[in-house]
């Protein structure tokens, strides 16, 4: 019987010399595709050892490390579900994931330990272990303890793989369920797509707790026996330094604008450089453009979602459309159609539906919304508003509702406004989301005060920041005597975003 383990599928693409190296860190460590194997395979032995339930979740709040990496690895390797978080996050948001999610385990951080094992204990998780990305922590203590040799645990492709919370425009986050067959279905699809090649080699700069750095990027080079250049965090010189020992990179519209500010960017470090894909927020025509005329390269843009993986790509070969996000990808089915649920006519605005092999399983625990959110004819709906123009070219309009996406991530301004009309004083308040010459897009808070009561914007934004994680917050406040209301008293985001989209032009 085949094991659809997603692991075993990537694992079956490590090239034959396993003492290549398989990943090169900006600290001048060399990990070989040995070492993957074998670190593997002890930290899937010590989850194993640790007789946790089917299904058991492993969440994991670290900082960017090869051994993350290979946590996330052995996580798939033992059969478990793995449950990526942000860095950033705070108290209140990690109580409710972990409350939510209920894992079985949780790695986080050493400086993290007090106050993340304290939530953790008290919601019922029995292991909680330590990563630090300087190669220490009790994660890795116990797993040198434990045998090098795993037999991959056998999952069929219907089998949950990972978690990944993505927030609602209204209310909590919901837990995105992605299974083996969904990652491997996309990871094979973007294999031949964007024409991965032998002897390919990946600078690795983005975070690796959402879809992009963790599933595109690292599956996309493991399915390939391709080395990765590993960087904790983005430096636009060390990319530029980087670049002629690599053939593909892929970063947030945010990374193409700093590379673009490097005079070390030309034509000739970019000569072995193969592919520049872009996503998780709009690529402005003007970035697009810019680094054509830098680089001679053409950015590829992409599309997809936490629930969905990749959905649609610019062609390799071919014409890549700035402001466009090209074509289905082969096996996903994409319409878009009106609110009567009726097809718009070509290059008309409507709403995107998706249908695939990628797309996710549901929500975890939420079957009423899972249901809200697909067809009757089983297609997703993505919230997203776009068109498709004659060639077939589909362009991101928007987002149905109000999602901010700044510098690559997704901030919902319903979360935000929340706590802040928690806070003393403050009778109600609007995020709204307004271009940003670095970040794409920032929010900015405007909100009104009970009566009798003073509000400080600036010590609002230092409440805010000590509650949630930084690209939540909202780079203004502004305190008004009353909101813009439609005749049903429903507040007018449009009014507001148009009154201030100058802020920081």
């Amino acid at each position: 019987m085949k094991n659809n383990n997603l692991f075993a599928a990537l694992r079956a693409a490590f090239p034959k010399d396993l003492d290549a190296v398989a990943v090169e860190t900006d600290t001048g460590l060399n990990y070989s595709w040995r070492d993957l194997e074998r670190a593997t395979a002890m930290m899937a032995n010590l989850l194993q050892s640790l007789d946790l339930p089917q299904g058991a979740r492993v969440a994991v709040q670290v900082e960017k490390s090869v051994e993350a990496l290979m946590l996330y690895l052995a996580t798939l390797r033992a059969g478990y579900v793995f449950l990526p978080l942000n860095t950033a996050y705070q108290s209140a948001e990690i109580e409710y994931f972990i409350g939510n999610a209920e894992p079985s385990v949780v790695v986080c951080s050493r400086k993290n330990f007090g106050w993340v094992s304290k939530i953790a204990f008290k919601a019922g998780t029995q292991n909680v272990f330590t990563l630090d990305d300087d190669r220490t922590g009790s994660l890795l203590d116990r797993a040198a303890h434990c045998s090098d040799r795993h037999e991959v645990v056998q999952r069929s492709a219907d089998d949950l793989a990972a978690i990944l919370y993505t927030s609602g425009t209204t209310g909590r986050s919901k837990g995105a369920m992605l299974s083996h067959g969904n990652m491997l279905s996309n990871a094979l699809v973007l294999k031949d797509y964007w024409a991965w090649q032998p002897g390919d080699v990946l600078i690795h700069a983005l975070p690796i707790f959402h879809v992009h750095g963790l599933f595109v990027a690292i599956h996309g080079a493991l399915i390939n026996g391709s080395k990765m250049i590993w960087l904790a965090r983005f430096d636009p010189k060390l990319v530029v330094q980087k670049l002629p020992e690599a053939t593909v990179f892929m970063g947030v519209p945010t990374l193409y604008v700093r590379l673009l500010a490097e005079p070390g960017l030309t034509r000739e470090a970019c000569r072995h450089m193969r592919l520049f894909v872009a996503g998780s927020a709009p690529l402005l025509i003007e970035t697009f453009t810019e680094w054509q005329e830098r680089t001679g390269h053409t950015i590829l843009e992409r599309y997809g979602m936490s629930e969905t993986a990749m959905l649609t790509s610019n062609p390799y070969d071919g014409e890549r459309r700035g402001g466009t996000v090209g074509f289905a990808l082969p096996g996903v089915s994409l319409r878009v159609q009106d609110d009567a649920g009726q097809p718009v006519p070509t290059g008309e605005i409507g709403s995107i539906q998706v249908k695939g092999p990628n797309v996710f399983r549901g929500y975890w625990r939420m079957p009423e919304k899972t249901k809200e959110e697909f067809t009757a004819d089983g297609y997703f709906k993505t919230g997203d508003v776009g068109k498709i123009d004659e060639r077939g070219y589909i362009t991101i309009v928007g987002r149905s509702k109000d999602l901010i996406i700044s510098g690559g991530y997704n901030v919902y301004p319903a979360e935000i406004e929340g706590y802040i009309n928690d806070m003393p004083g403050v009778a109600e308040s609007a995020v709204v989301g307004v271009p940003h010459p670095d970040f794409g897009e920032v929010g900015v808070a405007i909100m009104i005060a009970k009566p009798g009561a003073k509000l400080d914007g600036e010590q609002i934004i230092a409440r805010l920041k000590a509650q949630l994680a930084n690209f939540k917050i909202p780079k203004r406040c502004f305190i008004v005597g009353e909101l813009p209301r439609n005749t049903m008293g429903k507040v007018q985001k449009n009014v507001l975003r148009e009154q201030h989209k100058a802020l920081f032009a």
